[in-house]
């Protein structure tokens, strides 16, 4: 007999509900209003913002998520249901003492976190736990959930409630990277480089705000090359999207791709573990500008390795992390 219930959470940062100026602008407006995610002083940041971003900026964000949308939408979402769904009949399958239920919710736009609580609020549950689906803490990512959470709910008044903050180097997880790579046919000991690609952030939330970031994704590097027995030589990490004049953390992805030909470096694969579904960033930056940056200057084979999505390997990370919490 299950006699309690808990509830589930994943969460991820958001995406346009539509792919058109009007719907970008409407999530880039709140998101980019966030300052956990831009702190420059509002008398600066807003005009710019309002001025210059939200004026010009949609139209060609708009073109790049039309090159991505599918029949069924957002990849982001669409990849976030699969994994509710099966994380659900994997926890089902696994629960004893607990009635489970899954749900997602996004930091930008909807589904919105505050609904999301309060529906597992009135569906009566004994605990909740929130499982921010970056692996690497950055107070740019996870810190805003954590805002939300303290803002518009009673979450942390509830000593039952867990909130998990990283799981950067957990086993499951660098195990789930490394199958991810087999799956793709990447054969590791033939391409030149295996580049292993982050989110960057401002350099400066890491050099004077503490942001345990970088030392994050460089562990997560590390423990993969590690668990693919990968020596130096053979793979690099570098940091993507970067944002305004403003020096972001390095390596650039864009200027090591650019680069690496020169190098003899000619065959490559790049996987983002910093991304747990394939969204703008990975299926657009990425696997289409970047590639097209290496193969114009020389590069002669690029491949692309899917974010976990909603594989095996990366539910049953999940479901891991959440019974251990338990």
């Amino acid at each position: 007999m299950k006699s309690r219930k808990l509830g589930v959470m994943l969460v991820n940062l958001g995406t346009p509900e539509e792919p058109t100026p009007k719907a970008v602008r409407k999530f880039l407006k709140e998101f980019l209003s966030d300052k956990r995610v831009v702190d420059l002083p509002r008398i600066i940041w807003l005009p710019v913002l309002y001025g210059i971003i939200l004026t010009f900026r949609p139209k060609k964000v708009a073109e790049n998520y039309q090159a991505i949308w599918t029949e069924e939408g957002s990849p982001l979402l669409n990849f976030s249901k699969q994994q509710q769904k099966q994380l659900q009949l994997s926890l089902d399958s696994s629960l004893t003492d607990y009635e489970s239920k899954v749900c997602i919710a996004m930091t930008y736009g909807n589904p919105s976190i505050k609904d999301k609580v309060d529906e597992l609020n009135q569906w009566g549950a004994d605990k909740i736990i929130v499982l921010p689906l970056y692996p690497q803490y950055s107070t740019t990512t996870t810190a805003p959930i954590e805002d939300q959470l303290t803002k518009f709910t009673d979450f942390f008044d509830k000593s039952d409630n867990i909130f998990i903050d990283k799981y950067h180097v957990d086993s499951d997880y660098i195990d789930a990277l490394a199958n991810s790579i087999k799956d793709s046919k990447v054969d590791i000991n033939a391409i030149d480089k295996l580049v292993i690609s982050f989110h960057g952030i401002p350099k400066r939330y890491v050099v004077s705000k503490g942001d345990p970031y970088q030392q994050q994704c460089e562990e997560t590097a590390q423990a993969l090359a590690k668990k693919l027995k990968l020596a130096d030589e053979q793979w690099l990490l570098a940091y993507q999207s970067r944002l305004g004049k403003e020096e972001w953390l390095t390596p650039y992805l864009d200027k090591t791709i650019e680069a690496l030909p020169s190098q003899e470096v000619k065959n490559i694969a790049v996987i983002c573990p910093g991304f747990s579904v394939d969204c703008l960033e990975t299926l657009e930056e990425v696997a289409m500008q970047n590639k097209e940056l290496f193969l114009s200057n020389g590069g002669e084979q690029f491949q692309y390795i899917p974010a976990l999505n909603s594989s095996s390997n990366h539910i049953q990370m999940m479901k891991n992390i959440i019974l251990q919490s338990l």
